[in-house]
């Protein structure tokens, strides 16, 4: 029988740890995500640090989160390839539950400095995506999931998102982070209820659930309106506290639940009182829905079979030069209007990328987030 954990997202990070201590003091803090590949560029981390992560190794309850693998870059890179073998050397030298990893691909040509954006539902960008799920499976021989992506284009495009990932999670036999942000996000932003997106998710598969915060922005195109963004830089709202309660049970296999922030969005005391009153308020959610149902029993999406693993990644070039296309665009435009006339006069136009329906709010929200991301390296 297995009970839902209590989970923090702790990385080497000084606002986190100093929000996460007391918590890890009285050993509120049941499991523990660790963002494995924040660290590449570190070639040492320190022994404090390690034996914290081992003490959760030990006990089977370290889950891996990545960030920067780009799952969907339709052309393979040497990076992809190193940053599967950095996988599979911590893989060895930790015990994870489960790995998993971001949706979409990454803006920008080079690795660690770009923004993760969405993808074309096309069976070659399904095939891309199966590709490096195994890839990433064959690395770390355990579990491997994906989480949903926040930004959407269009509500055409949101409706499409939790299909496809089932089809690429079926793939590895993996599983799907559910992550409730994101998901709030995509309700404020297109007007849709949490009781019709939901319903478009294969719920059996989400092993994983995650919360966070974010930040409004304003919406210059249209005046009064503002666009949720998945900056995970406060605390929860409690919009999405409600809707942990509502998917809680919805979830049968559910056996993590977890706390994101960033450690910018804890810098002063009063942010990391609010992070840990988040934490317990979590807590007594997932507790009270385990003793209600102390004798349930989830599936462990095991892999069933050995992954076979072509020999040459799978690659478009077509695809690739649209994705680069769509990152120059955004990441160089000085303004909307210039992207937009970018965008219609590109070879994206009048392609299956169907920009002509992308709604412009979001399109704006695109632009801003590849130039943030752009400029923080």
């Amino acid at each position: 029988m297995s009970k839902i954990l209590a989970t923090i997202a702790c990385n080497l990070d000084d606002h986190i740890l100093l929000a996460a201590l007391p918590l890890f003091d009285t050993e509120k803090v049941e499991a523990m995500e660790w963002s494995f590949d924040v660290l590449f560029n570190h070639q040492e981390i320190p022994d404090w640090f390690t034996e914290l992560l081992k003490a959760f190794s030990d006990e089977k309850r370290l889950i891996g989160h990545g960030v920067f693998f780009s799952l969907f870059t339709a052309k393979w890179s040497k990076e992809q390839g190193i940053w599967l073998k950095h996988l599979e050397k911590v893989a060895k030298n930790f015990h994870f539950d489960h790995i998993t990893e971001h949706f979409g691909f990454m803006t920008g040509k080079d690795f660690h400095s770009g923004a993760p954006l969405g993808i074309l539902y096309t069976a070659t960008t399904l095939a891309i995506g199966q590709d490096r799920l195994k890839r990433i499976q064959n690395a770390c021989n355990c579990p491997v999931g994906l989480e949903n992506l926040a930004l959407s284009y269009s509500l055409e495009e949101v409706k499409k998102h939790g299909d496809f990932l089932d089809k690429l999670v079926d793939s590895v036999n993996g599983f799907i982070i559910l992550d409730l942000h994101n998901l709030y996000c995509q309700i404020h932003n297109f007007d849709i209820a949490f009781e019709e997106i939901i319903l478009l998710y294969p719920l059996e598969k989400v092993r994983e659930i995650h919360i966070s915060g974010g930040s409004w922005e304003e919406n210059n195109l249209e005046k009064g309106k503002k666009i949720r963004r998945d900056t995970h830089d406060d605390a929860v709202p409690e919009a999405v506290f409600s809707l942990l309660e509502k998917a809680i049970p919805r979830c049968p296999n559910l056996k993590y639940v977890v706390l994101e922030q960033l450690g910018n969005g804890l810098e002063s005391e009063e942010k990391r009182f609010a992070y840990q009153q988040d934490f317990l308020k979590m807590e007594k959610m997932v507790h009270g829905f385990n003793i209600k149902h102390s004798e349930r029993a989830i599936y462990d999406f095991l892999p069933k079979e050995n992954v076979q693993l072509q020999h040459q990644p799978i690659e478009d070039v077509q695809l690739y030069q649209q994705q680069m296309l769509l990152s120059d665009i955004l990441e160089n435009s000085n303004n909307f209007e210039e992207a937009k006339h970018h965008f219609q006069h590109s070879t994206l136009a009048n392609s299956a990328w169907e920009i002509e329906k992308w709604d412009n709010a979001m399109l704006e929200t695109a632009l801003h987030i590849a130039q943030k991301w752009k400029n923080k390296v």
